[in-house]
């Protein structure tokens, strides 16, 4: 059994993962919860943390490819080859689970690393460019989800970066 990540329609990720479970497929699919404002009220609402995305713990059998793409909602596995489908490793979807049951502070992030290329996009320094170098007083924990090019992490002043 590997874990994929596979990639749906435009807000189906529950549809497509409820679909999964019935024809059988382990599911992950990582949730957030995110403050949403309404004229009237305020609520605490549950998002995908990959929107469009969800992973799957199958065998990498055709019989078991073919289950996985006819569910509802599903448009493809990620895969770097065509007809075959890229692995993500275990260690990867552990330490997203981690993250994800600490649940503060969790953001996606382009995959940062040391030598990036960065652009600031917010705050008085917007729009100058770098490189990710030393972190000094400032850290950032980040999980990398190879496949998805995204990592998730645990900010501590690292908001105002982006990959150029």
């Amino acid at each position: 059994m590997n874990w994929y990540a596979i990639y749906v329609k435009s807000r189906h990720e529950s549809i497509a993962e409820a679909d999964l479970c019935r024809r059988g497929v382990a599911t992950f699919l990582p949730l957030i919860n995110r403050l949403r404002q309404w004229k009237d009220r305020r609520k605490m609402v549950q998002f995908p943390l990959f929107p469009g995305y969800l992973f799957v713990n199958i065998n990498p059998a055709a019989q078991e490819i073919v289950n996985v793409l006819r569910a509802r909602g599903v448009v493809n596995m990620l895969s770097s080859q065509a007809g075959v489908p890229d692995r993500v490793p275990d260690e990867e979807i552990s330490s997203l689970r981690i993250l994800l049951e600490q649940g503060e502070g969790i953001d996606v992030y382009p995959a940062l690393r040391q030598g990036a290329q960065v652009v600031v996009k917010s705050g008085p320094l917007r729009g100058a460019r770098g490189m990710v170098m030393k972190k000094e007083s400032h850290c950032m924990l980040l999980v990398n989800i190879e496949i998805l090019g995204r990592s998730v992490g645990v900010k501590i002043y690292a908001e105002d970066l982006e990959a150029a």
